[in-house]
């Protein structure tokens, strides 16, 4: 019998008993199909995070520590004197931007919100990412001359005014101060819809006081590539100015968003590599299920392995015959799992966007990886679990097999 004839048999035993058969297949159909849909799923997360966060992997933010040096003098504060020496010294960066941060009050006539005010200058919305909705950002007039305007993010707008259009050229009083919207940002999601950005020295002089602390310096670098050189010189020009000789003891901290993009994707990597592997235990139970159905095969077919046998059928070809059924009914179940699966994560891609802004961006990727490893699994699944079966009746002797009731 060649291979053609026995995969005819084996599909023919598969037509005359389709429920059985159907049942048998369910485990492995589910099994390939999750497993596809979680690798899928997780890839799309993380390609959805680093669509978002790549335009600021070149970005380095500059914090000050809080609490004193133990066996040192207190902290230095960062102030404007740091943002003109980074400027001047650093190389391989396009900007340096100051702010100051803090939550405050904002009011109308009829409503209040604690929103997050951000003051620094006209370079604020390119370094970080961020869109308008309507209107305009301030310039850089409107930032040395410490002008009343503020910029809000959609939460603002809809909790004080009901819309970004009705927000726009309305007053809005911070710290009994009156300011004047000029624009509306679009959303990025919380937290960042709840900020409020004004001149720097706005916030200053109207909300947080005078002088030149800041509370945060961000550096952008040319490229991503360049961040962990321009970090390292932020850490030496500055340990400089505040002379910190032990940096244990330095009184600022460093990070940059491209490090955390990298921690969060391998993070990921190992939570989708965890779940596709609970997802291949359903394919441990399609095994059981081939073995059990290849076992009841055998057992019904007794008569006929007597007969074939009898007639010079080969143990080989015996063996050849039962191996081959198991693994075209695996194999079979792999097929519908992975149609299934990748099925499932087009229609994913095709619904997220209408479930909000949230998932606006966010699409299941199918990696051929992982189609290519539940289907040879399954391949693997017919192979073993129908070994043992079509061993069995391999061995049967024709006499006894012929006596079989």
């Amino acid at each position: 019998m060649n291979l053609r004839e026995a995969v005819r048999i084996a599909l023919r035993g598969l037509r005359a008993h389709r429920l059985r058969s159907v049942l048998t297949m369910l485990g492995i159909i589910i099994g390939v199909a999750a497993v596809i849909l979680l690798v899928a799923i997780g890839n799309g997360v993380q390609a959805s995070v680093n669509a978002k966060i790549q335009p600021l992997a070149n970005l380095i933010t500059i914090t000050p520590t809080t609490g004193k040096i133990p066996g040192g003098a207190p902290p230095r504060d960062l102030i404007d004197g740091d943002v003109e020496v980074l400027s001047r010294q650093l190389s391989n960066a396009a900007a340096v931007i100051p702010a100051v941060t803090g939550q405050t009050l904002a009011e109308t006539d009829t409503n209040k919100y604690r929103a997050d005010v951000v003051g620094s200058t006209e370079d604020w919305l390119g370094i970080n990412n961020r869109d308008l909705e309507v209107g305009a950002f301030f310039d850089q007039a409107q930032v040395r001359s410490a002008t009343r305007v503020v910029v809000l993010g959609p939460t603002v707008a809809n909790v004080l005014f009901g819309g970004s259009e009705a927000a726009l050229h309305k007053p809005i009083r911070f710290n009994h101060q009156t300011f004047q919207v000029i624009g509306v940002m679009q959303s990025a999601g919380e937290p960042a819809d709840n900020n409020v950005v004004m001149p720097l020295d706005s916030a200053r002089r109207y909300l947080f006081g005078g002088g030149d602390k800041l509370n945060q310096i961000t550096v952008q670098a040319d490229q991503a590539s360049d961040v962990p050189a321009v970090q390292d010189q932020v850490i030496t020009i500055l340990s400089d100015r505040h002379r910190i000789q032990d940096p244990a003891n330095r009184d600022f901290e460093v990070q940059s968003l491209r490090s955390r993009l990298d921690a969060f994707n391998q993070i990921l990597s190992i939570l989708t590599l965890f779940t596709a592997s609970v997802a291949s235990i359903s394919l441990i139970v399609g095994a059981i299920g081939v073995l059990n159905i290849m076992l009841v095969s055998v057992t019904e077919r007794t008569r006929e392995i007597g007969i074939r046998k009898a007639i010079g059928a080969t143990r080989r070809a015996i063996l050849q015959q039962f191996l081959i059924e198991a693994v075209v009914l695996a194999g079979l179940g792999g097929l519908i799992g992975i149609a299934v699966g990748v099925g499932l994560s087009v229609l994913g891609a095709h619904l997220a966007p209408s479930l909000g802004p949230t998932l606006s961006n966010f699409a299941p990727a199918v990696s051929i990886p992982s189609v290519l490893l539940s289907f040879g699994i399954s391949l693997a699944i017919g192979i073993i679990a129908g070994g043992y079966p079509a061993n069995r009746a391999a061995r049967l002797r024709p006499v006894e097999a012929l006596r079989y009731q």
